[in-house]
């Protein structure tokens, strides 16, 4: 319940929703004064919202710096947090990716350099999963593919959120046996790091960051950047808000 509640309200204060609500809003109560004010707003928060330059500084300031390979300690188990395949595609021999495809590329990286031994995916099918396969199982597909051994991948495929990615990872650690006061390697999007680490620190494991999937990139002082609009810094903005939003809520009900 407490899933599904949460992806309604992330809707509910998404900047695109927001925007509908303004400009829809404003036009309908157009004659009103309070109408044309509602429509301004809208307008203005439109350019906000589309302006990439203003977008990328949010991002930047939100996003952990990236860690250089060499600065990682060695670890027995690297984490990695689901989020990253299209689940609304089926197929049997091979996986879809969509953004954030680094998190495993990255991880595999970690293990052929030697910094972990084993990699645990975990993360299951999400909301209103069409494709029967978990996303853990997917990512050990793949990492099968490139020639890891599968004795070497381990899945955790019932969470469907941060919090139960960290309890159900830390449940699988004690049903194997495994000591859980070590330290692991905690890897997943630079944006959702925080939110990560807050989940996981809370059910007693300690982890080392390593954040990957950046959607900020170096600043640009170019005119298209400063000027022009674009639609993916709505679905930057998006992404910000979802997480802040999700920050506030863990918070609230003791996930953090």
């Amino acid at each position: 319940m407490f899933f599904y509640l949460s992806q309604f309200l992330s809707f509910l204060a998404m900047p695109l929703t927001i925007l509908l609500i303004l400009i829809i809003g404003g036009a309908i109560f157009l004659k009103r004064k309070w109408g044309k004010k509602m429509l301004w707003t809208g307008i203005i928060l439109l350019i906000f919202f589309t302006n990439p330059f203003l977008s990328n500084l949010a991002l930047l300031a939100w996003e952990p710096d990236f860690k250089s390979f060499d600065e990682i300690e060695n670890h027995e188990i690297g984490i990695v947090l689901t989020g990253v395949t299209n689940l609304s595609k089926t197929a049997y021999d091979r996986t879809f990716f969509n953004k954030g495809a680094d998190r495993i590329t990255h991880a595999l990286q970690l293990y052929q350099m030697g910094k972990i031994k084993k990699i645990l995916i975990t993360g299951g099918q999400g909301l209103n999963p069409v494709n029967p396969q978990s996303e853990a199982e997917l990512l050990q597909r793949f990492l099968i593919m490139t020639g890891m051994p599968q004795e070497d991948i381990w899945i955790e495929d019932q969470s469907k959120n941060t919090a139960q990615n960290a309890q159900f990872t830390k449940d699988f650690l004690v049903k194997k046996g495994i000591d859980t006061n070590q330290g692991f390697i905690l890897i997943t999007s630079a944006f959702h790091m925080y939110r990560a680490k807050g989940c996981f620190d809370k059910v007693g494991l300690k982890t080392e960051t390593f954040p990957t999937d950046y959607y900020s990139h170096d600043v640009k002082y170019d005119i298209p950047s400063l000027i022009f609009p674009d639609s993916n810094s709505i679905q930057y903005w998006t992404k910000l808000f979802k997480e802040w939003l999700g920050i506030i809520v863990y918070k609230l009900v003791g996930y953090m």
